[in-house]
């Protein structure tokens, strides 16, 4: 038989469960949640337009600063320092003849005099002395440190030689690791032993090659043995046979390592 409502009756409410009345708070909780977000964002908004509106001043000249700080670097860059090392790497192409030929050849009057040249310039160019004071801060002016320290070196002039190359600053680290050693050989032949010692370890480690290390390894362990440190000389004579036996220092060092043995 059909069913049907009779009229005025009212269908019963329908119960909610507990699980949906927990997600109607969820939904009510976040709800609030975003809004209380938004209305702290848009207080820290607030408060950072105000504080932007009072300090308009400051900001706007702290900005204009730092532009005009980059612009004059790059305007700097082009007009002054780019120019002044040019100006420096053809100043210095004279002297740097003159120092290859005095380092190529055995005659020790026209070596010295080939030195000098270098050092105090010829043919109208400057030499490593005034590179080095006119042009100071750039490549060719460091390099003029490390090139007329070499020269005093040569020249026998070792106080000289150590300021100079105590001046250069090389990004090349087989250049600096050379620096560090001829300091070693100036200190060495000023009867300074133990100066020279710590110049030469230096050299050694500064950039360990096949090359340089080697040869200031040796340089060290002979200035370690005449100071009479047996131990430190066999040290380094060991380091050589263990790491550089192939290179020059190494093919006769077994002497040496029986000499130091303790």
């Amino acid at each position: 038989m059909a069913t049907y409502n009779k009229r005025g009756h009212k269908s019963p409410k329908e119960k909610v469960s507990g699980s949906e009345f927990e997600e109607v708070l969820n939904v009510n909780e976040k709800d609030s949640a975003t809004a209380s977000a938004v209305n702290t964002l848009d207080d820290y908004a607030n408060k950072t337009e105000n504080w932007f509106e009072k300090n308009q001043k400051v900001v706007t000249a702290v900005i204009g600063g730092i532009l005009i700080l980059a612009v004059a670097y790059l305007l700097y860059d082009r007009f002054i320092a780019e120019p002044k090392e040019e100006d420096a790497a053809t100043e210095s192409l004279t002297a740097q003849i003159n120092f290859g030929k005095a380092l190529d050849t055995e005659d020790k009057k026209a070596k010295d005099s080939l030195f000098k040249l270098a050092l105090n310039g010829s043919e109208g160019k400057f030499g490593y002395l005034k590179i080095a004071d006119k042009y100071s801060g750039t490549d060719a002016a460091n390099l003029a440190n490390y090139s007329a320290g070499i020269a005093y070196l040569n020249l026998g002039e070792n106080k000289k030689a150590i300021e100079y190359l105590e001046n250069f600053s090389g990004k090349d680290m087989m250049l600096s690791a050379l620096a560090k050693g001829a300091i070693g050989d100036a200190f060495a032949q000023l009867n300074q032993p133990k100066e020279a010692l710590d110049y030469y370890e230096k050299a050694a480690k500064l950039n360990e090659n096949a090359t340089t290390s080697p040869r200031f390894l040796y340089k060290a362990g002979q200035t370690a043995y005449s100071l009479g440190d047996k131990a430190t000389a066999h040290k380094y004579f060991s380091e050589i046979k263990e790491k550089y036996e192939s290179s020059a220092e190494g093919r006769n060092i077994d002497g040496l390592i029986e000499m130091t043995r303790p």
